[in-house]
């Protein structure tokens, strides 16, 4: 018979740990959902550091954000962020919070041989469509214009098979239309494989982004988000290795890479998302820290540091749990099992 013991051991076993995540709205405000169990708008970047609180914008109708693969995605379009793996109840469903209204609700999906349990996404800005790699396999999700569910069900279709392994753990980023794949077996350290979303095809050769002195970044497992534009497509997006011992700006337009400031924080389970003119840090026990950043400016994003996010950690104070100041660098982070190390928007 079980005992008291085993029974809390089951029970402990069996428990998942909230998820917050961070995204922006089309305004670029800062959104960060489930910190301290509530969601807040940090409002935008001139205010992020100053003596106040961020806004409590929870409301009913949200995910219960308690899968440990949550992921956050703008389409910058349709002003909503979109939410994949926001309730372990219901894990193929997407939630969508419409950023004008501060509305939530819950779009059905059917998801056939895709697995929500493991895979990595990017949301194309154009299309707003979700194209993610599951095991060997690329499948997208087409949103359309939704800024609020609708009653029919959506679908994962299988686009193709990805000429890579059904082991290899995906490192996605979106640029220019095209999804950047890193960390690939077999391509060298600095170069990326690249699906060409229109076209519906993967290119043959890598694509090679040196740094100015002729290095370049790792071939290892990290997170990628790409920089928005006003506007248009992204062109660049941010790579950040697991050991968060720098963070690398690939520029798709000049395939040229720029090394910046590592994050303060040496956290392998923290994820990221950028704006125009920042890259954001959320740790795993929830502190927010940001990147400012400037395209084609250099000498500024060279000499820029990481900042506290203050207007968030005195709304939500992070948990007593501080983040590693070292990165174990092993695989298994954040985009292990169904979360997103790819770009978070469209």
């Amino acid at each position: 018979l079980p005992t008291l013991v085993s029974l809390l051991l089951i029970s402990a076993s069996t428990t998942v740990t909230a998820r917050p995540c961070v995204a922006f709205d089309s305004n670029w405000n800062l959104l960060a959902f489930n910190l301290d169990g509530k969601d807040w708008n940090a409002g935008t970047q001139d205010t992020w550091t100053g003596s106040g609180k961020a806004s409590d914008i929870t409301t009913t109708g949200r995910p219960s954000f308690n899968s440990a693969n949550t992921t956050c995605f703008l389409s910058q379009y349709t002003n909503s962020v979109y939410v994949l793996n926001g309730d372990s109840s219901n894990p193929s469903a997407v939630y969508i919070y419409d950023a004008a209204n501060q509305t939530w609700s819950t779009q059905s999906v059917t998801t056939g041989s895709f697995d929500p349990s493991s895979f990595d996404a990017i949301l194309d800005h154009d299309t707003n469509v979700f194209y993610a790699l599951s095991h060997d396999t690329l499948f997208h999700l087409d949103m359309g214009s939704l800024t609020t569910a609708n009653s029919t069900a959506l679908s994962w279709v299988d686009s193709e098979t990805a000429p890579y392994p059904s082991n290899y753990q995906p490192v996605m980023a979106l640029a220019q239309n095209h999804i950047h794949f890193l960390d690939v077996p077999g391509v060298p350290a600095g170069s990326a494989d690249i699906f060409v979303i229109h076209y519906s095809y993967f290119q043959p050769e890598a694509q090679a982004y040196p740094l100015p002195n002729g290095s370049a970044f790792p071939a290892t497992y990290g997170q990628a988000t790409s920089f928005f534009q006003p506007s248009d497509v992204q062109q660049e997006f941010a790579f950040i290795p697991q050991d968060s011992s720098a963070v690398y700006v690939i520029n798709v337009e000049t395939n040229t890479t720029q090394a910046l400031a590592g994050p303060t924080y040496k956290d392998p389970e923290a994820t990221y998302f950028a704006s125009i003119t920042a890259l954001v840090q959320l740790t795993s026990n929830g502190t927010v820290s940001f990147l400012p950043y400037q395209e084609g400016n250099t000498s500024v994003n060279a000499a820029a540091t990481w900042t506290p996010v203050s207007v968030l950690a005195s709304a939500a104070p992070p948990s007593t749990a501080t983040a590693s100041s070292t990165a174990t660098g092993t695989k298994g982070g954040p985009s292990s099992t169904g979360t997103s190390s790819g770009s978070n928007g469209a």
